[in-house]
């Protein structure tokens, strides 16, 4: 029984390993990535066996590193049913590219699914929510390669990322390209991050159900939801040296993220982006 409404949100998975988040960079030799054993195949399927026990659909960002060396497991994705989308190819956040750098990596990702799935890649997320005031050009490059709709603006303030004063929902960011925020809900003149990542790991699950259910009430708007694989990865290597706030955000609740998902499922309706977001075809 859904706890809000009828509303469709949009579920998404950024396909990238753990050892190659973004605040664990400093610790892991990007150049070791290949002698690291990859979890990610079987914590996608885990995923992907969520979706199909509660007849949800889904949106999967997936990194270009990742889908060249599992090309079967976006094969999967795809015939279930999923949206595949972009992640970009090595996981480098755009803030730390030039624009010809960060041109070449989104265009190569967007290629390389392509190749994979034999259908267009419209859709592309920005590592770590990484396009924002300072670097407005990534958005330019975003639609020069061909996207139809980004998802890399999250109107919140915090110390990696965000947009605060962006547009709570989907507007055209460039023409022909669509920015789907990440969902916050609207208190006390602030943005309150609704729409998972680390907060779903750290606060109660009945928090998150809450947030997604007002927007979803009283903004009447759909939400969108975002997860990774490697956290319903209790059992992970913990990667040695790392600082204490990033320990904290990294490894916090890995052990109730898969239940809290089956809640998820079950309290709300899940979809595609392209599918929940009508603002996405009319981008196409």
């Amino acid at each position: 029984m859904n706890t809000a409404t009828d509303i469709r949100n949009a579920f998404t998975v950024d396909v990238e390993d753990y050892f190659q988040v973004s605040a664990l960079a400093p610790y892991i030799d990007r150049d070791s990535w290949d002698s690291i054993e990859c979890r990610v195949e079987r914590n996608v399927d885990r995923i992907l066996t969520l979706l199909a026990d509660s007849g949800n659909s889904a949106t999967f960002f997936t990194l270009g590193w990742i889908a060249e060396r599992h090309p079967g497991m976006v094969r999967r994705i795809a015939a279930a049913g999923h949206e595949v989308a972009s992640h970009g190819s090595a996981h480098l956040r755009a803030t730390e590219q030039s624009p010809d750098e960060f041109l070449e990596d989104i265009g190569r990702a967007k290629k390389v699914l392509e190749d994979i799935v034999g259908a267009e890649v419209r859709g592309y997320r920005a590592p770590s929510f990484s396009i924002g005031h300072a670097n407005p050009w990534a958005l330019d490059c975003v639609a020069r390669a061909g996207y139809r709709y980004s998802s890399s603006i999250y109107p919140v303030k915090h110390d990696h990322y965000g947009m605060p004063d962006a547009p709570r929902f989907p507007f055209a960011s460039r023409e022909g390209l669509m920015e789907v925020p990440v969902t916050t809900l609207r208190v006390g003149g602030r943005n309150l991050p609704a729409g998972g990542g680390g907060y779903f790991r750290l606060l109660p699950y009945a928090t998150s159900r809450w947030l997604l259910g007002q927007v979803n009430r009283r903004d009447g708007r759909p939400a969108m939801f975002y997860c990774h694989p490697w956290e319903i990865d209790a059992g992970q290597p913990r990667v040695p040296g790392v600082d204490a706030k990033s320990r904290f955000r990294h490894y916090i609740n890995l052990h109730r993220t898969e239940g809290r998902l089956v809640r998820l499922m079950r309290d709300f309706r899940w979809g595609r982006m392209d599918e929940v977001f009508p603002e996405i075809a009319r981008a196409a």
